[in-house]
């Protein structure tokens, strides 16, 4: 096997391509109330388990970077497989702001924040935002969890080399 060799700047470009191989799960994120939005992310990860926190990354351009600064808290909703249709609409620019945006899914509002939680996900989580870091052209948002639950299933939506594929943990290797 060749080693690349050491890159001593990588542009935007590059560092789209190489990410592209490392698999991650896809949610959407959620803020209810006056700033209700919804966007698509796959920066999304667990933290700490005490105190329970996630952390999301969102671009300083996104509406949703403005919503979660706004609101104070989120809701991340971790896609089902079958939910490709769901994590589309989310990442489409030309969809509707505010709330007519989640009138093409069936969501409930969590109970903690109201922030939407998408019916039909693997799992899902309320944050109460706890701390924000500044990193290139994106927030680190770190969110204590309020509130979380599982749905059925198990197939995950992930997303790998620019395109969705379904994950079925029935099916795992050992």
């Amino acid at each position: 096997m060749e080693l690349a060799p050491e890159l001593t700047g990588v542009s935007p470009t590059e560092m789209r391509s190489t990410l592209a191989r490392f698999a991650t799960g896809v949610v959407v994120l959620t803020v209810g109330g006056e700033h209700m939005h919804g966007m698509t992310a796959n920066a999304f990860s667990s933290v700490s388990l005490d105190p329970p926190l996630v952390l999301c990354c969102v671009a300083h351009t996104a509406v949703m970077h403005g919503a979660i600064t706004a609101s104070g808290h989120f809701a991340a909703s971790v896609l089902h497989g079958d939910q490709e249709a769901s994590a589309r609409w989310f990442a489409a620019r030309d969809r509707p702001l505010g709330p007519a945006q989640f009138e093409q899914v069936d969501w409930a509002p969590g109970p903690a924040t109201g922030a939407p939680v998408l019916a039909g996900s693997l799992a899902w989580l309320e944050c109460e935002l706890a701390d924000v870091h500044e990193a290139g052209d994106h927030s680190v948002f770190f969110g204590r969890v309020l509130g979380a639950g599982r749905g059925d299933g198990r197939a995950g939506l992930v997303f790998l080399d620019g395109g969705f594929w379904q994950v079925d943990t029935s099916e795992r290797r050992r």
